[in-house]
């Protein structure tokens, strides 16, 4: 059952007269989290409002009129498109101003879920729509004490698996054996079950060139091997079993020779300034309760490595929200993909992860930032300098 009081509060304090939630199709997972639908029928249309005042609700095709039962407020039905239209003035009437999972110019994608057509459709009953971003953030992404819990359990286990990672492949390619990024990221998904955490999709194992496609993917026939002389990336997400678990997501590299090239030495510095400019700036402004946005952050990160000389080299944004998925529905520190005007709330964890991509190798160093109240904080163990991985 949705928290229906809190959401009120919230849209009183954003002076916004209702959310209103709409899916066909399943197209809208935020609508089912936050209003804790496990299941709807949704080959038809539906709607559900929550009034800043006054009780909710909802408009459902008639012949998946149970669709909503789960939640509270008074239910009309409609069959007919006139009919539909003349009850969706009913519903949201007299809302001026309504939240829906939309974002002007499509600016922040993440959220804007809503079709332009049905945004088209609700302006036609007089109202004018807003973004919900913030409300999703609020409704979403801000952890209770147990998740938080969760993500330093998660963290304990990916902090050992990626450090065991890296001395088994230093340990094969000692030995004058081989082992592939496929292998190598088999061996880690391995060490996922048998420490008790999962993730949605496989981590990232990546050397040489590859480590300068930020999503490289090994196959599994055909991923290069793990040799003597290559940096070697390592990206590395789970969360634990429990229900509503959180994730843990860091990236670190490691050079598999005694003596770190000089060209490497520099990325990886530029890199690590930038991700500690970006942490010191939500860590100060947090502290002294100035409020900051994601573009904000990401920024911080950007002008050090564009002042390093590597500015086109960094092509993804500064960081992602975390939550139950991996990627998840809070602020984002983007500047660049977009321009994240969220606020970051207490509660919220977001990676900080700069990098910069040559044509011969990449470096990424990605680190959690968990803003609690009053005090923000880096919530496992920070990369100082590229991993000697053998003598």
């Amino acid at each position: 059952m949705p928290n229906i009081e809190a959401i009120q509060e919230a849209l009183r304090k954003q002076k916004i007269d209702g959310w209103l939630f709409y899916d066909i199709l399943h197209r809208d997972p935020i609508a089912y989290r936050v209003l804790a639908l496990d299941h709807a029928m949704a080959k038809r249309r539906w709607f559900y409002l929550i009034p800043a005042k006054g009780k909710p609700r909802k408009l459902v095709h008639r012949i998946e009129a149970g669709a909503l039962d789960s939640l509270p407020g008074e239910k009309m039905v409609y069959s007919a498109a006139e009919e539909l239209e003349k009850n969706l003035k009913k519903l949201v009437r007299p809302a001026k101003r309504v939240a829906m999972q939309y974002s002007p110019k499509n600016s922040i994608p993440y959220v804007s879920l809503v079709d332009a057509g049905t945004v088209e459709l609700i302006r036609a009953q007089g109202c004018k729509v807003v973004s919900s971003a913030d409300l999703v953030q609020q409704f979403e992404a801000v952890w209770t004490p147990e998740q938080l819990e969760s993500h330093r359990t998660a963290g304990g286990v990916i902090d050992e698996v990626t450090r065991a990672a890296f001395r088994e492949a230093a340990r094969v390619v000692s030995a004058g054996g081989v082992v592939t990024e496929y292998e190598l990221q088999q061996w880690i998904i391995g060490q996922f079950r048998a420490n008790g955490v999962t993730a949605d999709s496989p981590p990232i194992v990546a050397v040489g060139p590859h480590s300068g496609d930020p999503h490289y993917e090994p196959p599994a026939e055909g991923s290069s091997p793990i040799r003597k002389g290559d940096l070697l990336l390592l990206d590395i997400w789970a969360k634990t079993l429990a229900p509503n678990s959180v994730y843990y997501d860091i990236t670190w590299v490691g050079y598999l020779g005694a003596e770190i090239p000089p060209k490497c030495a520099k990325v990886f510095s530029a890199v690590r300034d930038a991700r500690d400019a970006a942490v010191h700036f939500v860590l100060q402004n947090v502290s002294t309760g100035r409020q900051i946005e994601g573009w904000q952050v990401d920024r911080a990160a950007r002008d050090v490595i564009r002042k390093a000389g590597f500015g086109k080299q960094f092509v993804h944004r500064t960081g992602h929200n975390i939550g139950q998925e991996v990627h998840g529905a809070g602020a984002n520190m983007d500047s660049l993909e977009t321009h994240d005007v969220r606020r970051i709330i207490p509660h919220t964890c977001f990676s900080v992860e700069p990098g910069i991509y040559l044509r011969e190798f990449g470096v990424r160093s990605e680190v959690n930032v968990y803003v609690g109240d009053g005090r923000a904080e880096v919530t496992g163990a920070v990369q100082t300098e590229i991993l000697r991985l053998l003598a």
